[in-house]
């Protein structure tokens, strides 16, 4: 029965339990068999068959030795006895040994016991109970595991001990016994790790012979390494992999569940536990070298390791931090220090970290993230450390030390707190905490840090693998809470966040507007993600055309002055990157100023705009930009303050001036001509933004102390003219007001003329040098033609000094006082915040008005200045006055800024209204419209919206004088601007004969607009995208005031038309442009007058009248404009500019004054005979270039007796035609003036035509004489003949005209004299010893000559002491001298 229980068990456990059960049974039937024999064999035989089933150990121990030897398993009892008896009595007595042992090792050691004392007790133990030597020692051992804070005891007890035995022996029981606890579930204890460690530190063992018994291996630790870092790249494929269908979506979602429930427990790993050991007491040297054995941060990835290193660095920094770390009013928990001596030592200094201090934070490496408390303290540590190095003075040997410091606390920076503030859970404290050490590094090191924080620390860690894939995916998710994601990782997330902004522009408000919650170091961050999106050498900075910037970049611009002006971001590493970088890049400033100052340069701005861009400061911020600059002076500060810190001021606008230049050729070439013109726009507009906000934004001081000297600019740094005197110009301003302040407050007077003379005196203070210095910007010959006093005082004036803006102060005014009363009717608003707003509005109204008086004030000083100071400038009777004064000073400006633009054009009125002797008014407008062509075609696009915008200001002036014959008289009719002959003996305001009258002025202007039709059709024709595109901007620009013509509206209607066609599919941007110009065009048609309404223009005789009206725009037979203009019956201009090609020299300037003759009038055949007479002098004109002097002096003395010659001459000329009956009649469809043409033999003039077409282009250099020929050639033909009535009518009329002037005039004349007479007799009390020897020195040579002339021409007055510029202002202010 029990063979079968046995058969049928099914474990181990009832085999045991049947074991057991069968030797209590023979136990108990061999008690009960000693007696009787017979059940003694019995019992024998039942053992016999059960040996199988008990072992020979449990009967041996169990039965009597008789037995036994009986059932074979002893040969004699009696041996067997004796030899248990021996084993009995030897185990007693060892156990009793052992027990002495541990209670002498055990027993309370705080009397006069030593080492040596027990030492000695063990050695008579081992001697009296025969102790096993080894034995003893794993005894100590383990008494020393129980009693570890007896350490001394122990380790001088096993000192001695080991002098006994083999060194290795103490290193092979340790090893015995660590190898005890490597079961598959061993778990080594915490006291055994700490004796080893002790050990170790007291040099008992060498760790070494100790390492090879710990485990794991070191290649298990290396596999281990590699799986985790697969595994955390595995997480970071599946977090980016795209996911097509919610099923497989299910799927990750349920990997992620199971990844989650596997929780399995570490392997025991004895090689931590002994280094944890070794951190705890102390040991740092065999800690080290544990971690040496292992990959880099492997051990610190453990929590406990990374703990233990953090309380090991917490007890080393505690005296430093404590003297230097503490913020004030903290107290903190003081870290007590270890007892071990040979603990490292603490750090009392800075230098004393560079022993142990940085060496432990390498191994720590990103797990300080687990002690945020010891984060805190090193960065506090690092700022002291910083604030010391900024302001140590120290030799250079200590320098030397806190360099290397400083090297040492970035590379900390770096490996450590950077990595484990990623590994930190959202702790905004520690990042601000980090900000205040980084913000005393330079941008330069920040930056650097970043770069190694992004790009490589990532991939350094699984960790930090892991962690950087968790970001992104967060980040799709939750861009609400950017400010969360981005206190730990700022990097990752800004990296992913501009990479989207770069692809949808719609996301920077979202954007901009969510980064509220970041911190100091985020923002900073942010920065440097900017600077290094922007750097991306793989994005290509162009679109695949060629012809536009990228639009990756432009949204990045746009983010970065949205992103800046609304956060206090450094602005140093941005503004030295495009500092740095070429012009593509200069956008980024662009909109950065733009964003921050407010300051915006664009091509758009209203007229409204303009004109207040005119007045102050004030009126600038309020009414010249789009946006509000009151709200943009803490962004403005934040860039000036920058700017200045870091010197970038003047290199920004040097680089910028000169990289103006070198767009042209760098870019130039290769590069699409739309996009190199695009680069150079956006370069000048950022350079005349930046200078702006220079000049409104730095104090007086602060620019005058950067900017150099304009001859310093050109010469030296290679700025151009334009952009030199654009940034010197505030300086001048500010260097005249100073020094009229300063001579004000010397002396106190209170007169109007002694401040008007002190303003002239600070004027020529300041302006002095200057005059000197420009003389080196241009070749000597220059200044010939134009004074460099004139050449300064045009570039270094604004609009501020010509006129005040009256109507947009007003219209600020008006809006301010609008505010206040809304605020009034506003019931919702609380009280208080309505009382500040309107002393918001009050205030501003007042600066206002206040700042419209001062500048009225400045305006009147500057008109008494320029009455005195520009006749001086402008004494050169030659004939490139006008040509220099174009190309060096107009043409330059114009195309400068729009405000520029309308200063140009002002200007020229300026100088005309001043009657500036030997300045052609006419000549200078007949040279700007007569042919745009050249101009227009090498302007970029910008440049070419500023053109128009000057020729619009110009066209104003002159509609104005043609639209109004009172006008005109009052300020051309006696002006010497309006000259057509010019004489050498200077202006004489009585000769009427010399002015060009109303009506003549008005042909003029006709062929003006004639000249600009021709041109703009020219450009249209010939197909180039420049010419097309600049053309179209100039038209929409010039529209309010031309075309006024109708029929050269027309023909320019149907040109452009004509472009709409064929530009429509080819290039979008042309027909944009073509169909906008188009309808405004069409809209301004209503205000087109017919050619003989706009000039005196009666109808042709019959045969003539249908060509005539057709016209350059009527009639289908006109073919067009271009074919037009080379018919053999070319147009007046055409002659005129032949004429202008072919005359040249000083003397056709004489010669011109004596071509027409005057007379009085007379009758019948004395006229005919005259006006052969005329007619011969004239043919003689044109068949020669050098003058005839007799003729001259001949022709000199006939316009002296007969004065009123001309306008009988004209009379003559109209019954002439009238009799031949239309031989001038205009061929049709020829787009030119209806005027007739001189009487000069037809053959003849179109032999010179053809012969001077040849040359390439027309010449800005030809002669004023030509030009004068020209103008007078145009205007001094007659209109068809009238009849007898209508002669006498016209006679009448004229004749009460000419009455009526003269007493108009003499009534200005009156006036002026009233209004001049307090200037006049103020110049020559205290003007006359102030500007008589200056001119003197200055002119000496040229008095005399005018001296000589004037005697020889038989002048009555005598004028020896004042140069010719003072006369004609005293002439002009009706005094003498």
């Amino acid at each position: 029965r029990f063979l079968s229980y046995y058969s049928a068990g099914d474990s181990l456990e009832k085999s045991i339990k049947l074991s057991s059960f069968f030797s209590s049974i023979i136990i108990d039937i061999e008690t009960n068999c000693l007696v009787e024999k017979s059940k003694r064999d019995y019992f024998t035989q039942l053992v016999l068959a059960c040996l199988y089933l008990v072992s020979d150990t449990v009967l041996k121990a169990s039965l009597d030795p008789e037995t036994l030897e009986s059932l074979g398993l002893i040969k004699q009892s009696q041996q067997f006895n004796q030899k248990s008896v021996k084993i009995k009595t030897k185990l007693l007595e060892e156990n009793e040994g052992y027990a002495k042992l541990i209670a002498e090792l055990g027993q309370d050691l705080s009397g006069n016991i030593t080492s040596d004392l027990i030492l000695e007790n063990i050695k008579s133990l081992i001697g009296c109970f025969n102790l096993d030597p080894n034995r003893v020692l794993d005894v100590i051992l383990e008494v020393f595991e129980c009693r570890p804070e007896h350490d001394d005891f122990f380790i001088s007890l096993l000192e001695s001990y080991m002098s006994m035995c083999e060194p290795q022996t103490l290193c092979h029981i340790l090893g015995f016994k660590f190898k005890f606890y490597q079961e598959p579930n061993g778990e080594t204890p915490s006291s055994l790790y700490r004796v080893a460690a002790v050990l170790l530190q007291f040099n008992l063992i060498d760790l070494d012979d100790l390492y090879v018994h710990l485990l794991p291996a070191d290649n298990c630790i290396m596999d281990e390494h590699k799986r985790e870092i697969v595994e955390a790249k595995q997480i970071v494929r599946k977090l980016t992999m795209v996911v097509l269908s919610s099923e497989n979506n299910d799927e990750r979602e349920k990997e992620k569940e199971k990844e989650e429930e596997k929780v399995e427990k570490p392997p025991d790993n004895q090689k931590l536990g002994l280094l944890e050991a070794l951190l705890k007491i102390g040991d740092w040297q065999h800690a080290q070298n544990i971690m040496d054995q292992m990959p880099p941060y492997y051990a610190a990835s453990h929590k406990l390791i990374a703990l233990a290193i953090c309380k090991l660095i917490h007890i080393t920094i505690e005296p430093l931090y404590r003297r230097v770390g503490v913020p004030k009013g903290a107290k903190g928990s003081p870290v007590n220090a270890l007892q071990n001596k040979r603990a490292p030592k603490q750090a009392e200094s800075f230098e004393d970290l560079r022993r142990d201090v940085f060496n432990m934070f390498c191994y720590l490496g990103p797990h300080l993230s687990h002690d945020p408390i010891l984060f805190a303290k090193v960065v506090r540590i690092g700022k002291s450390f910083m604030k010391e190095f900024q302001s140590d003075g120290s030799k250079q040997e200590d320098k030397e030390k806190t360099e290397v410091i400083l090297s040492c606390l970035l590379s900390i920076t770096d490996q450590v707190l950077l990595p484990s503030l990623s590994l930190m859970d959202c702790n905004a404290c520690m990042s601000e905490e980090l900000w205040g050490m980084f913000k005393t590094f330079p941008y330069q090191h920040r930056y650097r840090l970043y770069g190694q924080w992004k790009n490589e620390t990532y991939n350094s860690h699984p960790l930090l693998v892991k962690v950087k894939a968790q970001t992104i995916d967060r980040a799709k998710y939750i861009m609400k809470q950017i400010g969360k994601l981005s206190h730990s990782n700022p990097t990752i997330l800004f990296y992913y966040i501009l990479s989207q902004i770069q692809k949808y522009d719609n996301l920077i408000t979202p954007v901009v507007d969510s980064l509220k919650y970041l911190t100091s170091l985020n923002y900073d961050v942010l920065a440097y993600c900017i600077i290094e999106a922007l750097a991306n050498p793989e994005k290509e900075r162009m679109k695949h055309d060629d012809t536009t910037i990228s639009s990756w970049l432009q949204s990045l611009a746009s983010f970065c002055g949205a992103v800046f002006r609304k956060y206090p971001i450094d602005l140093a590493g941005l503004l030295q990157y495009v500092a740095a970088k070429g012009s593509f890049d200069l956008l980024i400033l662009k909109e950065v100023v733009q964003k921050m100052s407010g300051i915006e340069i664009t091509e758009e701005m209203t007229m409204e705009q303009l004109e207040a861009m005119t007045g102050g400061e004030q009126l600038k911020a309020e009414g010249g930009y789009f946006g509000q600059i009151r709200n943009t002076k803490k962004s403005s500060q934040r860039l000036k303050d920058a700017l200045l810190d870091h010197d970038l001021a003047l290199p920004l606008c040097l680089l910028m001036a000169q990289q103006r230049n070198g767009v042209i050729f760098q870019e130039g070439g290769e590069k699409h001509l739309k996009l190199v013109g695009k680069l150079y726009d956006q370069c000048h507009d950022t350079l005349v933004q930046f200078g702006g906000f220079l000049a409104s934004n730095l104090s007086t001081e602060d620019y005058i102390k950067r900017v150099p000297s304009i001859d310093v600019l050109c010469n030296e740094f290679h700025t151009p003219h334009d952009a030199a005197f654009f940034l010197s110009r505030p300086m001048y301003a500010h260097h005249i007001s100073s020094k009229y302040d300063e001579l004000k407050k010397s002396e106190k007077g209170s007169k109007q003329q002694h401040k008007v003379h002190k303003y002239i005196t600070s004027c020529e203070m300041v302006m002095a040098p200057v005059h000197e210095a420009v003389v080196s910007l241009h070749v000597s010959k220059v200044w010939d033609d134009i004074s460099p006093q004139f050449y300064a005082t045009f570039w270094s004036l604004t609009m501020y000094d010509l006129a005040v803006p009256h109507t947009s102060y007003e219209r600020e005014v008006n809006k301010l006082k609008v505010q206040m009363k809304a605020i009034d009717d506003n019931q919702e608003m609380p009280p208080n915040k309505k009382k500040k707003e309107k002393e918001r509005c009050t205030a501003l109204q007042d600066k206002l008005l206040e700042e419209e008086k001062k500048q009225m004030e400045h305006v009147q000083r500057e008109e008494v200045y320029h009455l005195i100071i520009l006749p001086l400038f402008l004494e050169s009777t030659k004939n490139e006055t006008i040509t220099k004064f174009l190309q060096l000073c107009i043409f330059p400006r114009c195309i400068f800024s729009a405000i520029d633009a309308v200063y140009c054009a002002r200007f020229v009125e300026l100088v005309h209204q001043q009657k500036t002797p030997n300045f052609s008014t006419l000549l200078c407008y007949d040279r700007v419209f007569s042919d745009i062509i050249y101009t227009v075609a090498s302007c970029t696009e910008n440049e070419a919206s500023r053109y128009g915008r000057f020729l619009c200001c110009m066209l104003e002036t002159v509609t104005r004088w043609h639209s109004d014959r009172a006008t005109y008289e009052k300020e051309c009719g006696n002006y010497p601007g309006f000259l057509t002959i010019l004489r050498a003996t200077g202006f004489d305001g009585g000769n009427k004969a010399d002015q060009l009258d109303y009506e003549n002025f008005r042909h003029v202007v006709h062929k003006w607009h004639y000249k600009l039709t021709k041109a703009s059709v020219h450009c249209l024709e010939t197909g180039e995208y420049t010419h097309i595109r600049n053309i179209l901007i100039v038209l929409t620009k010039i529209l309010p005031w031309y075309p006024k013509v109708l029929n050269l509206g027309q023909a320019l209607e149907r040109r452009v038309h004509k472009i709409c066609q064929e530009e429509k599919e080819k290039r979008p941007d042309l027909y944009a442009l073509a169909m906008g110009y188009s309808g405004q065009l069409k809209s301004r048609k209503s205000y087109m007058i017919p050619e003989n309404e706009f000039h005196h223009k009666d109808p042709p005789p019959r045969n003539a009248v249908a060509s005539v009206q057709n016209g350059p725009g009527g009639g289908p037979s006109s073919s067009s404009i271009g074919s037009a203009s080379k018919s053999d019956e070319s147009s007046t201009e055409e002659t005129d500019k032949s004429r202008e090609r072919s005359q040249c020299g000083v003397k056709a300037v004489n010669k011109a004054s004596s071509a027409t003759p005057k007379g009085n009038s007379s009758n019948g055949n004395s006229k005919k005979e005259k006006f052969k007479k005329e007619e011969k002098a004239k043919e003689e004109k044109f068949k020669t270039t050098v003058p005839n002097t007799e003729s001259k002096s001949t022709q000199e003395k006939e316009r002296e007796k007969e004065p009123s010659r001309e306008r009988d001459i004209a009379k003559e000329m109209k019954s002439k035609e009238n009799v031949k009956g239309g031989e001038k009649t205009p061929v049709s469809g020829s787009l030119k003036s209806p005027v007739p043409r001189s009487d000069v033999a037809e053959p003849e003039r179109e032999q010179k035509r053809r012969k001077i077409d040849t040359h390439p282009s027309p010449s800005h250099s030809s002669t004023v004489k030509a030009h004068l020929v020209g103008i007078r050639l145009y205007i001094n033909h007659t209109p068809p003949p009238l009849s007898k009535s209508k002669e006498r009518e016209m006679d009448k009329k004229d004749l009460d005209k000419s009455r009526e002037r003269s007493r108009e005039r003499e009534k200005k004349d009156e006036k002026d004299r009233k209004e001049r007479k307090r200037v006049c007799n103020f110049l020559k009390t205290s003007l006359e010893s102030h500007y008589s020897c200056m001119v003197e020195s200055r002119h000496d040579k040229e008095k005399i000559e005018k001296k000589e002339k004037r005697d020889s021409s038989g002048g009555k007055e005598e004028k020896k002491q004042y140069p010719f510029h003072l006369i004609g202002v005293f002439n002009q202010c009706n005094g003498k001298l």
